[in-house]
């Protein structure tokens, strides 16, 4: 006999007793261990569920052959999982999955015991025939693989008996991490993900909001120890801190959870991380409550993060803003409606489903009285465990776990196309199915791709809930998040944290930091004796910067480039230049479009009433080519203003001094006339031939064109072009119209400044010449202002910084253009529109 068989062999002898004859034929001694449901079929699966809370001992005399096992109290959730798993094999019959195979199941009750998962698990390798021969330690077991068992205690006794012989056990509920180790476990898989993944994820949270500074409490047990120990370790790798870390069991004392309380209560941190059985969980909550202790953020474990009996006892209501890891909610198609269409009418024969309704709708199928089933009640208006589709989270494991099977004899199905059906012989043993379950990839209708890892475990997708109040006081899980940990690390998670609600119902996320972390732009300086979660922050020297939070070192910046104004990086230096969109730019726009608005209006009046007297003195012709010198003046200001370029450059002062110079000349040309035309009073003067309109015309075109002259020589020797100025400041760079050539500058502007002398000067010697309306004297102050304003202007322009330059000299050209335009013409038009009686040729000449 080979090893296996020997192995094979010692499971048989529990069950009975071997003849010593040759055939080696072994009688049960006590009673077959059947299956609580069945259905088999070309090839079956088996499965174990803790259908029943608690299994009935009984004392055994040994006289007699035991009697079956009795379980009572009919659990729901995992009547809910048989149900699930029933789905699934059907499901996978209707489909085309598996051609010509049909899938059976054989479904044992654990009643929640050890002992009684192990004796299931016997029974579904070794069938439950009486009588068993030598033959039997070399057949195949009567299943090809188990599904099963919820919880981790009776799964690792599950996995140590079928694990010597090749027989695929897949859990979708058994969470402890120590069933990844495959040596002890080398046939044991998981549809659930391991509780390594969610201590690493739980980490990984905390990290996220920014909690450095956490305590922790845990279950006394391999579930919390393992749990916080490997959380511990992903904390220490993220920098996070632990101020305490306390462990209770549900048999302690009560005065050991008042000491645990004690702690939490003086403790610093107010987020504590809870990795507790439920059990455990529980009593510390009730002593809580005693306690009155509010203010907790609690990050919980997924084994009591969607309890709905926490969520929905009211003196549990502290517990609103918990934030933690859940399985995945997934829901297949169809099974909603495949759970509420179970009734006993449909399988006459299944006790169970009579159970089920019997402690559904609290009846008897047995009582024919008031309380007696009648098969009318409908599961639609009953509101418990079993009814509530809100949660699917384990089912859908189940679910999963049974097309994991379906999809890996798919496979083996594929590899021998030989395989003929009725010939048991051929049937792919378990062993054959374990080699392809290792390698199986699927895709289930929840859009999930179910695969498994060297040890057996799934990838770890958790969903992250948040319990959040309702409208009748209870609490609601809200789905804020995910955790995948197929994804790359940065992706792994994923939340939603605008719709999250943290202890006391508040929408500010708690802060949990030994020390405040220090933003970028500063550096981190440990204090002295503490924890590495306790530091100073210094700030980064100018000019010095550091760009992520908790940085140790501040690190200097390029030549080229200086510290922003938070210290976190290294940017270009500010470009600074007098823009359109800031106060002082958007002023001197609006001045400069009131005074092209002003000019026109004038323009208007002027053109309106131009066969006047007033107008027609002193050539009108003039008058309206200076309306117009004065409206480009206006309008060249604003060329000033914007980001400087190559052509903005050239044009805004070769359009300042060709402006200015046609403006000047026109004043100059009208200052000329009135002294003419009181020189040609005086008898036998004919000065006048002399300066007459084509003289006058020739003359503002003459000094105009010399402007131009100094203006194309200065744009074509060395015109001016955008310059970044470094000098002025070490923070930002000015960006300005470089000169070119100072010469051409100060030529354009000297030449413009000795017209406006020469016009002052006459101007100035002709306004005493009488006449009711001396236009010389207008021209005087127009002039003086024309002067003193670009006197003043020259000294602001060199000493002013940066655009400031650029606004004194905009500033230069409202101010000039202004006073032309009131000292000249304001006069003109008051007399035009409010003295109307005076607009007469006997006024102009000064008769009566």
């Amino acid at each position: 006999m080979t090893k296996k068989s020997v192995l094979r062999l010692i499971v048989l002898v529990i069950h009975g007793m071997c003849a010593p004859n040759l055939a080696q034929v072994c009688r049960l001694l006590g009673q077959p261990a059947l299956p609580l449901l069945s259905e088999e079929r070309n090839i079956n699966i088996g499965a174990i569920f803790s259908l029943h809370k608690s299994a009935l001992l009984k004392s055994h005399n040994f006289t007699s052959k035991p009697k079956q096992t009795t379980c009572g109290g009919l659990n729901l959730r995992e009547f809910k999982f048989v149900q699930t798993l029933i789905f699934a094999i059907e499901e996978i019959n209707n489909s085309s999955l598996l051609p010509g195979v049909s899938l059976g199941y054989k479904i044992y009750d654990s009643c929640g015991s050890v002992a009684q998962a192990i004796f299931s698990g016997m029974a579904l390798m070794n069938g439950y025939e009486e009588t068993l021969s030598d033959t039997s330690c070399s057949t195949p077991p009567a299943v090809h693989a188990i599904v099963g068992e919820s919880n981790s205690s009776p799964t690792i006794g599950l996995a140590s008996v079928v694990g010597p012989f090749s027989l695929p056990l897949i859990s979708h509920f058994a969470t402890c991490s120590c069933l990844s180790n495959r040596k002890r476990y080398r046939t044991f898989f998981r549809t659930i993900p391991s509780d390594y993944y969610q201590s690493r994820a739980l980490a990984q949270l905390v990290k996220h909001f920014g909690w450095t500074w956490v305590g922790t409490v845990r279950s006394r047990s391999d579930y919390g120890n393992n749990g916080i120990a490997t959380f511990e370790e992903a904390a220490k790798q993220e920098g996070i801190c632990i101020e305490y870390s306390e462990a209770v069991f549900k048999t302690d004392p009560e005065v050991q959870f008042l000491k645990t309380i004690e702690v939490i209560k003086k403790a610093t941190t107010k987020v504590v991380v809870a990795f507790m059985a439920f059990g455990d969980f529980v009593l510390l909550l009730k002593v809580m409550a005693q306690q009155n202790i509010t203010g907790i953020q609690w990050i919980g474990s997924e084994s009591w993060i969607t309890s709905r009996n926490l969520a929905e006892t009211k003196e549990y209501r502290f517990l609103s803003g918990a934030v933690g890891f859940a399985i995945a909610n997934a829901k297949p198609v169809g099974l909603r409606e495949f759970l509420m269409n179970v009734h006993p009418d449909k399988e006459l024969n299944n006790e169970l489903l009579k159970e089920f309704w019997e402690t559904v709708f609290l009846c008897s199928f047995s009582n024919n009285s008031s309380g007696g089933c009648t098969g009318l009640e409908k599961l639609a208006e009953i509101q418990n465990e079993y009814t509530d589709f809100t949660e699917l989270r384990i089912e859908n494991k189940v679910y999963t776990a049974v097309y994991a099977v379906a999809h890996s004899l798919h496979n083996v199905l594929k590899d021998f196309k030989s395989f003929i059906i009725s010939s048991k012989k051929q049937l792919p043993t378990p062993q054959k199915m374990l080699e392809y379950l290792k390698d199986v990839n699927f895709t289930v209708n929840t859009n999930e791709n179910i695969f498994f890892d060297a040890s057996g475990d799934p990838v770890a997708r958790y969903d992250l809930v948040n319990w959040q109040p309702t409208k009748d006081g209870s609490l609601q899980f809200k789905l804020v998040g995910i955790y995948d940990s197929s994804l790359p690390s940065e992706q792994r998670l994923q939340i939603n944290q605008e719709s999250m609600l943290w202890a006391g119902n508040s929408g500010k996320l708690p802060v949990s930091v030994c020390s405040e972390s220090c933003p970028p732009g500063t550096r981190k300086a440990v204090q002295k004796g503490r924890p590495i979660c306790c530091y100073d922050c210094i700030p980064c020297a100018e000019g010095e910067i550091s760009n992520y939070t908790d940085s140790s070192d501040c690190f200097p910046c390029g030549l080229e480039y200086w510290s922003n104004e938070s210290k976190d990086r290294c940017v270009i230096k500010v470009i600074e230049f007098l823009s359109y969109t800031e106060i002082m730019g958007v002023v001197l726009c609006i001045f400069s479009f009131i005074g092209v608005l002003l000019t026109a209006n004038v323009s208007f009046l002027f053109y309106f009433h131009k066969e006047t007297p007033i107008v027609r003195a002193n050539n009108s012709e003039l008058s309206f080519l200076l309306l117009f010198s004065l409206t480009l003046c206006f309008l060249c200001s604003i060329t000033f203003i914007g980001r400087p370029t190559e052509w903005s450059c050239m044009l805004r002062h070769t359009a300042f001094g060709i402006t200015f110079v046609l403006c000047v000349s026109c004043v100059l040309g009208k200052t000329i006339v009135v002294l003419m035309a009181f020189r040609a009073t005086l008898p036998g003067s004919n000065v006048m031939k002399w300066f007459g309109p084509l003289q006058q015309r020739l003359s503002v075109v003459s000094l105009t064109l010399i402007q131009v002259i100094i203006c194309v020589l200065w744009l074509t020797m060395s015109p001016p072009f955008p310059f970044l100025n470094l000098s002025y400041y070490r923070e930002k760079i000015i960006l300005e119209c470089n000169l070119g050539s100072a010469f051409g500058f100060w030529a354009v502007l000297g030449y413009t400044g000795l017209l406006s002398t020469l016009c002052f000067v006459l101007a100035f010697f002709a306004r005493k010449l009488p006449d009711n309306f001396n236009e010389a004297k207008f021209i005087t102050f127009s002039m003086l202002i024309f002067c003193a304003v670009w006197l003043t202007f020259i000294p602001a322009y060199v000493s002013a910084p940066g655009k400031y330059t650029v606004a004194v000299q905009v500033f230069a050209i409202l101010a000039s253009s202004f006073g032309l335009l009131f000292c000249i013409f304001a006069p003109k038009c008051y007399i035009i529109l409010l003295k109307p009686e005076k607009n007469t040729k006997k006024q102009m000449m000064g008769k009566s």
